[in-house]
Parts: structure tokens; C-alpha cells; sequence
């Protein structure tokens, strides 16, 4: 049995960050895949390169960002003012929808008025869940055309069982005099503004903080099954066991309460998952988007981005995402028959015009986004206590069951890693 200071399960963003910022080499990452990365992975292949999923970073500290960059070497970073759309009918308007419901058919921008100004229920207590805050806050036509739709797309779920901040500051609020004064001054700042992407795609990110890691405190392919609490030891899948003083995982919560044996209602906890089509044609396509939003429930996918138009290369290389049940089933046959869906899809909204696939590669991305309830978030709270009584702390978008940003992820690994620093 090895014994190790601080025992990392997980080698993508958060387990690198933390590994960088921690003091000493007294430490191990166990990593369940042959790579690191995580979601934060990337695909080279016929000249297309493709992460898992649309992995654009929005730096708010410029510290960590040099950080980053610094440990890239040559390679090319780009810092790019984003274009996102919504695909509202046959038009294309800017993001987000209710800021910018002026660009509406006028009969449709009258209805989004009235109901914004006399909100249904305003006035009748707090909203209880997220469906409700969508319309207390925007009314029922800004609601309805596409806040809902899009995020039922997105979660694969009932919104009602959402908390009310189940997106946190990532949500694009805007009151009634942030939306009319959108109509005459364009003010679509969010915090995804600008974003900084290199040219070998989200792994340079993986690369860099692993060049802040030892090689020899890294192992691969070894999944951790179970976690002794008492006696602070690791187990894998393989049977070799780790003693720790402290334990630091990045894995999905509920896996970790598994791995510990802690009781937990399973009920607690809900996500979905993404099925990622990364898709390459024969030639361009549309070109300035870098993303577009789809809430029509007719179209299978929820959002496209568009890889050629970040280092404007001559051929369209698409991500493609579409939102699943955690327990849909997704063999062959149900990815290949999303595929063609995608590609009608993308025929009948004129993103793919007579352009040739010339090559394509998926990924199931499971959990994807989780479901913030309040039952989750008290829960959370309550477990991750316990567990740190006993060394065990739980890091990360998953390991922390919410919505952020990668950014967000390394400020927390290394706000821990210093935290264990000073406990010594």
C-alpha cells in the first residue's frame, strides 16, 4: 500500500490546478482514463480539430490566464469578441433573446412587450423553482418563445424541479429598462463576452497546468472503487490501495458518495446528458457566428458552434450538442440515427448547403449539465462537511454538483491547495 499526503482523484482542470498549487511533491494523481483532460479534451483528425464539447475559457483574472498561456509556448492563443445567435424562425438574432427582442417580427416584439410590463403572478410571492422565475421575470411570451423551450432542450428536464438560481450569474438577467434601452444602444455584455482559445483546441489548457506536474506523481487508468473513511484509504478497480491524509476528488459527487459508502438519496440527485457531434465539411459555411442558439423543439440540437470561424480556416468544422435524459439509452444505432436528425436539421436552417461530410467523431458526455435543486444544494452542503472531517474534499463543476466556469474550477482547486498548505 502507497501512502501519499494528498491523494487526487481525477486529472482534468480542477486535479491539475490543484497539483500545481500545492507545495512539495508529497502527492498523487490517479486518473480513471489513459489521458488526462477530463471534458476537457480534444480531437485531431483529418485536419479538423474538435474538443468534447465547445470549450471556450473566459478569463476574469488575468493572473491565472498568464499562467496558462505562459506554458504554451509557441502555440497560437487567440482572444476572440464573441458572436452568438439565436435562431428565432428563418432569422438570426443576437443573444441573449430578451435583450434583444426588437430585432422581432413586430406582432411578436408587441406580445414580449405586453407581457413583460403586465407580468403574470407579479406580485404573488417568490418564485418557487426556475419555470417560475422565467416568468415572473420576463413574462410569458419572452418565456415561452424561447427561455423555455431552450432550456428544456438543454437540461432534458421539467424546469419546475430547478432551483430558481440553478445557473447562478451565468443567467442573462435583464429588467425591463436594461431591455428597452437595448433597442436604441446594443449592450449585450454577458460574462462570456470575449473568450481565449488556441489553435491546438482545449488541451494546450491540460497541457499547461500538466507542465506544472510531476510525470512520476501521475498514474493512468486507475479508478478509484471505493474509499475507506475511517482508515483513509483508496482502493481501485485493480485492487491497489493508497493511504492518504487528505483525499481531493474531482469526480461527479454522486460517485463519490458511492465510493464512500456515505448514505445519500439518489433521488437527490439528477443531470443530463450531451451526445457531441463534431462534424467537418468539405468548405465554409456561415462565417463571423461562433455559436448559435436553437429552441425549436422540431430541431434536434440545441446549440452549433462553429470551430473555422475562431482562426477563420477554409473548411466548417461544427460542434453539435443535444440535451438527454440521464437514462435515455445511447448504443450505435441511437447515435447514428441522431447523426442523420443533426444533419437534417442542419439542411432545413441552411447551415449546411450541398457541403460535403468529410469526416465526423462523437462523444457522450455524461453527467453533463447537473440539476441544481434546493434538496441538491443543501445536500451538497451537508455531505461535503462530513467528508471533510475525515480529509475528504470534493472540487470542480461535478465535484461540487453546479454550474461554472473552468476558471471558477482552478480558482477553487488553488484556493484549496493553499489551504492545505497552510495545515501543513
Amino acid at each position: 500500500m502507497e501512502r501519499v499526503k494528498t491523494l487526487i482523484l481525477g486529472g482534468g482542470v480542477s486535479g491539475l490546478s490543484l497539483a500545481n498549487w500545492l507545495d512539495g511533491d508529497d502527492y498523487l494523481v490517479l486518473e480513471a482514463e489513459q489521458e488526462l483532460g477530463g471534458y476537457c479534451r480534444t480531437v485531431v483528425q483529418d485536419g479538423f480539430v474538435w474538443d468534447y464539447s465547445g470549450h471556450f475559457f473566459h478569463f476574469k483574472d488575468p493572473e491565472i490566464e498568464r499562467y496558462l498561456v505562459e506554458r504554451m509556448g509557441d502555440q497560437r492563443v487567440r482572444t476572440v469578441v464573441k458572436d452568438s445567435r439565436i435562431r428565432h424562425g428563418e432569422a438570426l438574432i443576437d443573444f441573449p433573446f430578451q435583450k434583444n427582442i426588437h430585432q422581432l417580427p413586430k406582432e411578436e416584439l408587441l406580445d414580449c412587450l405586453y407581457d413583460l410590463y403586465f407580468k403574470e403572478g407579479a406580485g404573488a410571492g417568490p418564485p418557487a423553482n426556475f419555470e417560475e422565475m422565467l416568468y415572473a421575470k420576463f413574462g410569458r411570451s419572452i418565456a415561452e418563445k424561447f427561455l423555455i423551450p431552450y432550456n428544456e432542450k438543454l437540461y432534458a428536464c421539467d424546469l419546475a424541479t430547478l432551483d430558481v438560481d440553478a445557473m447562478g450569474r451565468f443567467f442573462p438577467y435583464a429588467d425591463l429598462g436594461d431591455i428597452v434601452r437595448n433597442f436604441r444602444a446594443a449592450d449585450n455584455a454577458s460574462y462570456n463576452a470575449t473568450f481565449t482559445y488556441p489553435e491546438g483546441g482545449a488541451i494546450q489548457y491540460i497541457r499547461a497546468l500538466e507542465a506544472g506536474v510531476d510525470p512520476a506523481r501521475v498514474r493512468l487508468g486507475r479508478r478509484v472503487a471505493a474509499v475507506d473513511l475511517a482508515e483513509r484509504v483508496a482502493t481501485t478497480v485493480d485492487g491497489e490501495r493508497f493511504a492518504f491524509e487528505y483525499l481531493v476528488s474531482s469526480a461527479p459527487f454522486v460517485r463519490l458518495l458511492e465510493m464512500t459508502g456515505l448514505p445519500f438519496d439518489r433521488a437527490t440527485y439528477t443531470w443530463n446528458k450531451v451526445l457531441v457531434f463534431n462534424l467537418g465539411f468539405d468548405r465554409k459555411g456561415p462565417s463571423g457566428i461562433h455559436w448559435i442558439y436553437f429552441a425549436d423543439r422540431a430541431l434536434p440540437f440545441y446549440r452549433i458552434g462553429f470551430y473555422d470561424n475562431i482562426f477563420d480556416t477554409d473548411r466548417m468544422s461544427l460542434y453539435v450538442e443535444l440535451g438527454y435524459p440521464h437514462d435515455a439509452p445511447l448504443d450505435a444505432a441511437a447515435v447514428e440515427a441522431a447523426r442523420e436528425r443533426v444533419l437534417a436539421g442542419l439542411r432545413a436552417v441552411s447551415v449546411v448547403d450541398g457541403h460535403e461530410l468529410v469526416s465526423h467523431h462523437h462523444v457522450v458526455l455524461d453527467p453533463a449539465y447537473v440539476h441544481i435543486t434546493r434538496g441538491s444544494v443543501a445536500d451538497v452542503a451537508e455531505k461535503k462537511r462530513v467528508l471533510a472531517l475525515r480529509g475528504v474534499h470534493s472540487i470542480g463543476r461535478y465535484g461540487s454538483w453546479t454550474y461554472c466556469s473552468i476558471e471558477d474550477n482552478i480558482i477553487e482547486a488553488r484556493a484549496l491547495a493553499r489551504a492545505l498548505n497552510a495545515a501543513g
